[in-house]
C-alpha cells in the first residue's frame, strides 16, 4: 500500500492519540523530584497542533501538519518533535502519495532534521531512539514491515537510554523524550493497520471581550487595520500556470506593512496590515475570489493586549521580550525594562506561536530575548530562527533560570553599543549562582516525598522538612559567605512572617552581605535565591 494525504493524516492522529492515552505516563518519566516532568503534554500539544492539516497530496499534507507542529510546539520535546515532522515534509515533498522506500527517505530527513534543532546533541534521548529506530527498519518491503521494525528498533534503543545517560541510570527510568516518539510511532502504526482515528478535540478558544471605549467617536485610527485572507486564484481571471503572484505581493507592499504572502497551488495567503482594507479587498479581485476574510481594527488589539505599554512611531534600536511566572517577577522585569512578558516556566513551556506575537509587538532593530528556564531555551531559539520581520534582529540570551534573567536584565546597559550588549547579558547570566528550593512530589534519589530540596544548577544539594531550613541549607551550600548580595524571591503563597523571619537569619549568618527580599510570586519555587 501506498500513503496519501488522507492516510499520512490519520497516521498523525494516530500517533497523538496515542500519546494522548500515555502523556501522564510519560510526564512521570521524571529524573527530578519535583513538578517539572511535562514531556506528554508538551509532546502531546505539538502533536495535535499538526492534527489538523490540509492538502490533496502527501506533500501539501506533510507541509501542512509540520506548520501546525512548528506553531504549536512547546518545551525542548516539542520542539524536535516539530523538527521530525519538518524533515518527513521535506522528504515527501514533491509526491502524490509515498511508498515504503519514499517514506523511508522522508525518515531519514526526520534525524537530520532532528539532530540539526539541537545545538549539541546528546546521545540517549528522542535522537538516539528516532535515528536507531529508523536504522532498524531500513531495507523494509512494505510500510507494515518498515513500521513494524523501526518500533521494535526505537523500543530497543528506549532501553538502552540509562546506558547512555547516567542520570536516566541514576533515576532508574528510560528518556521521556523517546518514550513519548515511541508512543507515537505505535499510535502511527495502528491507524497504518486501518484503526479508525476521530479528529481530535480541541477546546474552543473564549471569545476575547472587546473594549469598545478603545475606539470612540473622537479617536484617530493609529495602527490600521490587521487584514487577512485567503483568496482563490480564478481561471476567468488569470493563467494559472503562467501567473507570476509577485504582482500581488508588490501591490500588497505598497499598501501596508507586516506583510505575510505565500502562494499554495491556486490559493493565496494573505497578512497584511493597512488603513485601508477595502481597497485592498477590491483590488486583489482582480485575480480571484475570497474563500475568507478577517479585518480587525489594531487599535483594539493593541489596547486589549498593551495597556500598559507606551508605543513610539519611531523604532527603538533595542527591545526586551523575557519569559516569566509571578506577579512580582513579571513587574520586576517591566520595571528594568522588558516590553513584553510570555507566561511560563517549570511546567508552564510557551509554544513558539506566543514568542512571534511577542516579536511582532515590538517596533525594535534588535530584540533580547530572556528565555528564563532552560527547557524553554530551545523554543525561544526556534522562534528566533524563523522570524523574518524585515530589519529586525533577534538574540537569545541564553537565561535558564528566573534568577539569572533577572540579574542580566538589571544590568543592561542602554549606553552601551548595540553589537556589544548580547556578549554582556550572556556573561551576566553566568556571573550569578542561583539556587531553588521546591517540595519533592515523590520519593527519589534518597529524597522523600513531601520534604523541601534546595537545588542549583541540575543537582540536588540538600533537603529539610521545611522551605526555610531548606533555604538555609542550600545557602551554605552553593556558597553565600563570599556573597556581596543576597536576594531572596518569596513565592506564591508563602507566609509573610516566615518570609521576614527567614531574612534575619540569613543576614544573621552571612553579616557582610546585603539581604535583599523581593516578593517574586513564582509558581513550583518557595523561594529561589540569588547571590552575587
Amino acid at each position: 500500500m501506498n500513503l496519501d494525504a488522507n492516510s499520512y493524516l490519520n497516521l498523525v492522529r494516530g500517533g497523538a492519540a496515542s500519546l494522548a492515552e500515555s502523556r501522564k505516563t510519560i510526564n512521570d518519566l521524571n529524573v527530578f523530584p519535583i513538578p517539572d516532568g511535562d514531556t506528554g503534554d508538551n509532546m502531546y500539544m505539538t502533536i495535535e497542533a499538526g492534527s489538523h492539516g490540509s492538502g490533496t497530496i502527501i506533500a501539501d499534507m506533510a507541509a501542512s501538519v509540520s506548520k501546525g507542529m512548528l506553531m504549536g510546539a512547546r518545551g525542548n520535546s516539542g520542539v524536535i518533535l516539530s523538527r521530525i515532522f519538518a524533515g518527513m515534509a521535506k522528504g515527501l515533498q514533491g509526491y502524490r502519495e509515498a511508498d515504503v522506500q519514499v517514506f523511508a527517505q522522508a525518515m531519514h530527513e526526520a534525524v537530520n532534521e532532528a539532530y540539526h534543532a539541537v545545538s549539541q546533541p546528546v546521545e540517549g534521548t528522542i535522537l538516539t531512539v528516532l535515528r536507531e529506530g529508523v536504522k532498524a527498519a531500513e531495507g523494509s518491503s512494505t510500510l507494515e514491515e518498515y513500521f513494524d521494525l523501526m518500533i521494535a528498533g526505537m523500543d530497543l534503543s528506549l532501553q538502552h537510554t540509562p546506558e547512555l545517560l547516567d542520570v536516566l541510570k541514576k533515576a532508574g527510568v528510560v528518556d521521556s523524550g523517546g518514550a513519548g516518539l515511541l508512543c507515537i510511532a505505535e499510535g502511527m502504526r495502528s491507524a497504518l493497520h486501518g484503526e479508525t482515528v476521530s479528529l481530535l478535540e480541541t477546546p474552543q478558544a473564549k471569545a476575547a471581550d472587546i473594549d469598545f471605549n478603545a475606539f470612540t467617536e473622537d479617536s484617530v485610527l493609529e495602527f490600521g487595520y490587521c487584514t487577512e485572507f485567503l483568496l482563490r486564484l480564478q481561471r476567468s481571471k488569470v493563467d494559472l500556470d503562467s501567473f507570476d503572484e509577485s504582482v500581488i505581493r508588490d501591490y500588497l507592499a505598497s499598501q501596508g506593512d507586516s506583510l505575510v504572502f505565500f502562494r499554495d497551488g491556486s490559493i493565496v495567503k494573505v497578512h497584511v496590515h493597512t488603513k485601508d482594507p477595502g481597497a485592498i479587498l477590491t483590488r486583489c479581485r482582480e485575480w480571484g475570489e475570497y474563500l475568507t476574510i478577517k479585518v480587525e481594527n489594531m487599535t483594539l488589539q493593541h489596547h486589549e493586549n498593551h495597556m500598559d505599554e507606551r508605543f513610539h512611531s519611531v523604532r527603538k534600536p533595542l527591545g526586551v521580550v523575557a519569559v516569566a511566572n509571578g506577579e512580582g517577577f513579571c513587574q520586576s522585569f517591566r520595571e528594568m525594562g522588558a516590553d513584553a512578558i510570555i507566561p511560563g516556566g517549570q511546567t508552564m513551556n510557551p509554544p513558539v506561536e506566543k514568542f512571534l506575537e511577542a516579536f511582532d509587538s515590538i517596533d525594535a532593530d534588535t530584540i533580547l530575548v530572556f528565555p528564563n528556564n532552560s527547557n524553554i531555551l530551545l523554543t525561544a531559539e526556534q522562534a528566533a530562527s524563523i522570524y523574518s520581520k524585515e530589519g529586525v534582529h533577534i538574540e537569545v540570551i541564553p537565561s535558564r533560570s528566573l534568577a539569572q534573567g533577572y540579574f542580566a536584565l538589571a544590568n543592561l546597559d542602554m549606553d552601551m553599543a548595540p553589537e556589544d550588549i548580547p556578549a554582556a547579558m550572556t556573561e551576566a547570566v553566568g556571573a550569578v549562582t542561583d539556587g531553588l528550593v521546591s517540595r519533592a512530589v515523590r520519593d527519589a534519589d534518597g529524597v522523600r516525598e513531601g520534604e523541601y530540596i534546595g537545588i542549583s544548577g541540575k543537582q540536588i544539594l540538600c533537603s529539610s522538612p521545611t522551605p526555610e531550613e531548606a533555604v538555609m541549607s542550600l545557602a551554605e551550600a552553593i556558597d553565600a559567605a563570599g556573597a556581596d548580595i543576597i536576594t531572596l524571591f518569596s513565592g506564591a503563597g508563602t507566609s509573610a512572617e516566615k518570609v521576614a523571619a527567614l531574612k534575619t537569619s540569613l543576614e544573621k549568618k552571612y553579616p557582610l552581605a546585603e539581604v535583599i527580599l523581593s516578593d517574586g510570586g513564582q509558581k513550583v519555587y518557595d523561594y529561589i535565591l540569588m547571590i552575587c
